[in-house]
């Protein structure tokens, strides 16, 4: 029988000596392996199980909410955000209105390229969207989860280096496996009939794109909000505010607003 992967999460509530030995010799008794331990944000733990038997799953579960020393808040399969969470020891943070829509700051481009780079790695299409102010780290970070992942990107539309809008790929670049990358501000403002085409032809690849601007690219296409598997924004604190009329005029003067890889 295979071993199955389980992710717990609980809340120090009386931070005594010996408390995480006694959890781990609790795990010990049940044959339950830790894979991976870390402190997620203030006084919660985080692990990564391996269980044989889902029955030991419960019973665990069932002796943890008798403990006064710990709150349980997850015992499940973990997600992609409990991975990073334990990985990086701080949460993914999601809109409360949409669960969709994750928010990232600056001090965080670690965070988020690990995730991106997850997420690439998952086979079959995806659409993701990446709001941002210019110089923020947009590109830069979706480049970077490219090399992590080990897949090749490919600029549509971009002004990373300079105006980039393509009209037509090689025969080599149109592979499920590549990164294709839009911005939705210059493929707007620059493009003609024959690039709007070729996304279309790229939309329908079984591959991962990633579209910065997804609000402007919308606007101009048949495609909405609806369509997109996750919508990310990075601001350079929490309070930093998004504004399209500034990035729209930045670009529209010539100005890239990016330095390579300005993190």
């Amino acid at each position: 029988m295979e071993r199955t992967e389980w992710y717990l999460e609980y809340e120090i509530q009386m931070n005594r000596p010996g408390l995480l030995g006694d959890i781990s010799s609790l795990l010990g008794m049940l044959s339950i392996n830790i894979i991976t331990i870390n402190g997620v944000e203030n006084s919660r733990r985080g692990m990564l199980l391996l269980s044989k038997y889902d029955e030991n799953i419960t019973r665990l579960k069932s002796i943890l909410q008798t403990m006064d020393t710990i709150k349980l808040f997850k015992l499940r399969k973990p997600k992609l955000r409990d991975r990073m969470a334990v990985r990086h020891g701080k949460y993914i943070h999601t809109d409360s209105d949409d669960r969709k829509t994750i928010r990232f700051v600056r001090d965080e481009l670690g965070l988020l390229v690990d995730f991106m780079a997850e997420l690439y790695k998952q086979e079959g299409h995806k659409l993701i969207g990446i709001r941002g102010m210019p110089r923020v780290g947009k590109t830069e970070s979706v480049v970077a989860a490219s090399v992590c992942a080990n897949k090749r990107w490919l600029f549509v539309s971009s002004t990373m280096i300079k105006q980039t809008v393509r009209s037509q790929l090689i025969e080599g670049e149109y592979n499920p496996d590549n990164i294709y990358i839009i911005d939705g501000v210059v493929s707007k403002r620059k493009a003609n009939e024959q690039h709007w085409q070729l996304i279309r032809e790229i939309m329908q690849l079984p591959s991962i794109k990633v579209v910065e601007h997804p609000d402007i690219f919308v606007q101009s296409t048949e495609y909405s909000m609806d369509d997109f598997d996750y919508i990310i924004e990075l601001r350079t604190d929490e309070e930093q505010e998004i504004t399209y009329e500034s990035i729209e005029m930045q670009q529209l003067s010539g100005q890239s607003g990016f330095s390579m890889f300005d993190f």
